[in-house]
């Protein structure tokens, strides 16, 4: 059935709790996992007369993104090697996280999608967008979409 799936995460509770699952998943079935984390590109923030607000430089904040993602992915590639299944990562820089999902999927080979959804629905979600649903109306490679069970 599937043989290489592509997680993309993100690192919080809910992309933690669908890394697992994907693993389950994985373990099960025999396939392998390519990890991703999409990285946002330098924010420039503009105020009144052209004056930056972020003083962070563009190197400082690359280099906080890139170090927070290698630790993601870490804590990812632990979750896969307890359950001895195969794993690698990737990191990349895009400000529309859908594309680098869909794009990743397709140069790595990856034939299932496996993905977190907030579930927000009513305005919400439709003022907020989900990179799941825009995964789901753009990728032509299947996409599993893992919504975690309600906590009582």
């Amino acid at each position: 059935m599937f043989k290489h799936l592509l997680v993309p995460t993100d690192g919080s509770a809910l992309s933690d709790e669908t890394v697992l699952s994907a693993v389950q998943f994985a373990a099960e079935t025999g396939a392998r996992i390519t990890f991703l984390y999409v990285r946002p590109d330098y924010p420039v923030s503009y105020f009144g007369e052209g004056a930056l607000v972020d003083p962070t430089t563009p190197e400082s904040f690359a280099e906080m993104t890139e170090k927070m993602s290698q630790e993601i992915l870490e804590r990812s590639a632990a979750a896969a090697q307890a359950r001895n299944v195969l794993s690698s990562g990737r990191s990349l820089v895009n400000d529309l996280p859908y594309e680098g999902i869909i794009e990743t999927a397709s140069s790595e080979g990856c034939d299932l999608i496996f993905m977190a959804s907030h579930g927000r629905r009513g305005l919400v979600g439709l003022l907020l967008g989900s990179e799941t649903q825009k995964v789901l109306t753009h990728s032509t490679i299947p996409v599993l979409v893992y919504r975690a069970p309600e906590k009582a």
